[in-house]
């Protein structure tokens, strides 16, 4: 009989599914517990720091920038405003992919594409969650063309914003600036707080000078959004309250500048190279302060690209200098009233000691011929005598028995070769040489020779125009000296308080003898007044004019060789200049102008003082350019000789590329364009 099998055991299954059972339920109990504790972690311990997190993804903080300060004229005209304009800006936290969308804005002509790796490095730049502008000023065209495509750019917005304007568009420019896109180097420079949601920045002249007044303090304001980052009103049918801090503006400048009359000089200059700067003597003031060729400072607050700033930056006249602070000329005769003021109080002159000029001059046992701007002499000349016809034999000899170490000595007094300290900062030392500086810079000793040049404005000297209009108003102050100036007042925009500033003396010019001021005055008197080389542009003016005219040398030539100006190219032809200030008897205004290869100050420069002079006085505006102020190029084409020097400004610096970091202060000198002694002195 077989044996039976236990084919299925029932207890041994029921005691599995028991141990099976208990384990699960374990497992879920301490699931549940993990749960339990999570939640509790969450909605108890944490639960401040997770508020704050929730309330930060449905309110965001946006930054209110703050309005730009208004630049005003000295009559209260406005020269520098906000408008309204739209600008289209970038979020780098809300765009997947920077590079592919700069890509399509530019594809769609939004961006210009030499610009997108610019772009790019200032996106990197700046804080993930600040907005990055991308072009300013947008036209209705770009804004539409963006509105049809919005859906494609996350993270991209077209927002509202003020821009910069400048209502005269280039008139001026130089002296007032321009603002321009922040840019990498300006964010290193900056607190970017202040700057939240700011996207233009002072680059030059006295929009950066007095980039804290204007730019103001920014503000912000809470705004609540859904989970696509939109912005709404309420929250479950609630309103939250919400934080704002309002911006505060810039504050207002008021400026010494006569808009007027720097429309007169501007347009008497036409587009010749040259400069123009009206100073008041008895304060300091920058009346006009000008340089042409100009530019539109309007085209880099619209962002400008880089086709229009490489054509700009490569013009030959170099429209970018500001050739008012920035370039050092040779001043030629207009130094010859300060250095006959500086012969009178070392004693080595009596203003009657007469002198025989018979056109050529000799240094003591030297057969070397130093000549005079006119060929066949000025006979017998005393000191007013010299300064009104401008004889350079008179002047050879008067530095020859100077000496360069006492011109040097009252020339620095006068202001020369050091900066004057204008506001807007930026501005060249020009040179007012001295042994001391030739060795230090060439090794090499100083020459007789050398000193007789220096002597009539040539050789190593070099100045500023605005040098010498400081220089002009200490004559007519009679040695009362203050530094220039833009900013005469500032206005609080808070308080709406007006701030006037005083005017900041300098060390005046102190004389042994004070009737050495007549003196000089008188000759510059006689410079327009009785025969003088500047008579037939102040004929008939209802003021006298006390000035001196000047011309300089661009290139030298041979003992031998003849100089024939019009068979010159035309930028080898002389500097034109004029000094002057009006009225004589009660000073009101000084002026320097200076025409960058014009030929004669009498006929190039003066004119131009003139008219300057009528805008001022009289409110005499006379736009229309003055004859020669258009021209044309050189007969021939002709070019420069080969190893001929090029005038001084082609030397100097144009300010930054679009982007680039803000200019430095006042530069060196560059080297002198000098002039030796075989080169006959320059007509005045």
């Amino acid at each position: 009989m077989p044996r039976s099998v236990r084919i299925k055991d029932h207890w041994g299954e029921q005691r599995l599914f028991v141990a099976r059972t208990i384990v699960a339920l374990a497992v879920i109990v301490a699931l549940l517990l993990l749960l339990l504790g999570r939640l509790f972690w969450l909605q108890v311990v944490r639960h401040d720091y997770y508020a704050d997190l929730s309330q930060g993804n449905r309110v965001r903080v946006e930054p209110l920038p703050p309005d730009r300060g208004i630049v005003y004229d000295r009559h209260g005209t406005v020269i520098a405003e906000n408008t309204p304009a739209y600008q289209l800006e970038l979020t780098p936290e809300a765009v997947p992919d920077v590079s592919g969308t700069l890509a399509r804005l530019a594809e769609l002509g939004l961006l210009d594409r030499e610009q997108l790796p610019q772009l790019q490095r200032l996106i990197r730049g700046s804080r993930k969650f600040e907005s990055v502008p991308l072009r300013l000023q947008l036209t209705d065209e770009d804004i539409a063309t963006f509105a049809v495509r919005r859906f494609e750019f996350p993270g991209v917005e077209i927002r509202t914003r003020l821009a910069r304007w400048y209502p005269f568009g280039p008139s001026g420019v130089h002296a007032l600036g321009y603002v321009g896109a922040i840019s990498e180097a300006d964010l290193k420079r900056i607190d970017r707080d202040d700057y939240a949601g700011s996207s233009q920045i002072g680059k030059i002249g006295l929009e950066f000078a007095y980039e804290d007044e204007l730019h103001g303090v920014a503000g912000f304001q809470q705004i609540l959004v859904n989970a696509a980052g939109r912005r709404v009103e309420t929250v479950g049918g609630e309103e939250v309250q919400l934080e704002t801090r309002p911006s505060r503006a810039g504050n207002d400048l008021f400026l010494g500048i006569d808009m007027k009359v720097t429309e007169v000089a501007e347009a008497a200059l036409g587009d010749r190279r040259g400069a123009v700067v009206a100073m008041d003597p008895n304060n300091g003031d920058v009346i006009a302060l000008v340089s042409t060729p100009t530019f539109d400072g309007n085209k880099f607050t619209r962002g400008i690209s880089s086709r229009d700033y490489a054509a700009l930056r490569d013009d030959r006249d170099i429209p970018l200098l500001n050739r008012a602070i920035r370039s050092a000329y040779p001043p030629g005769s207009t130094v010859k009233p300060m250095y006959a003021l500086a012969a009178l109080e070392y004693g080595i002159k009596d203003p009657s000691d007469s002198l025989f000029c018979r056109g050529v001059f000799f240094l003591p046992g030297s057969s070397h011929r130093f000549r005079d701007w006119k060929r066949e002499g000025h006979g017998t000349v005393d000191m007013e005598r010299a300064v009104a016809t401008s004889c350079d034999v008179y002047f050879y000899r008067l530095a020859e028995i100077m000496g360069i170490e006492r011109m040097h000595q009252a020339m620095t007094k006068m202001g020369f070769g050091k900066p004057t300290g204008l506001d807007i900062g930026g501005e060249r030392a020009g040179l007012m040489p001295s042994p001391a500086w030739k060795r230090k810079q060439m090794r090499q000793a100083w020459f007789p020779g050398e000193t007789v040049i220096v002597g009539i404005g040539q050789g190593y000297m070099l100045a500023t125009p605005l040098q010498l209009a400081h220089a002009t108003a200490v004559i007519a102050a009679r040695g009362k000296n203050f530094r220039p100036r833009l900013v005469t007042a500032i206005r609080d925009s808070a308080t709406g308080t007006v701030r006037r500033l005083a005017p900041w003396p300098e060390p005046p010019v102190v004389l042994k003898n004070e009737k050495n001021w007549d003196i000089i005055i008188d000759g510059m008197l006689a410079v327009t007044e009785a025969g003088g080389t500047a008579v037939a542009s102040t004929r008939g003016a209802p003021y006298r004019i006390a000035g001196k005219t000047g011309t300089s040398q661009v290139f030298s030539i041979g003992q031998n060789e003849k100089y024939d100006e019009s068979k010159l190219d035309e930028r080898l032809h002389d500097h034109a200049l004029f000094v002057a200030f009006a009225p004589a008897d009660d000073p009101k205004i000084a002026v320097a102008v200076f025409v960058e290869n014009g030929g004669s100050g009498s006929r190039a420069a003066a004119p131009i003082a003139r008219r300057v002079f009528d805008a001022y006085l009289l409110q005499k505006y006379d736009f229309t350019p003055l004859p020669g102020a258009i021209r044309t190029a050189p007969a021939g084409g002709a070019t420069l000789a080969p190893g001929a020097a090029a005038p001084p400004a082609a030397g100097a610096a144009a300010p930054p590329a679009p982007g680039a970091a803000s200019p430095p202060g006042p530069a060196a000198s560059p080297a002198p364009a000098t002039t030796t002694a075989a080169a006959p002195p320059p007509r005045t």
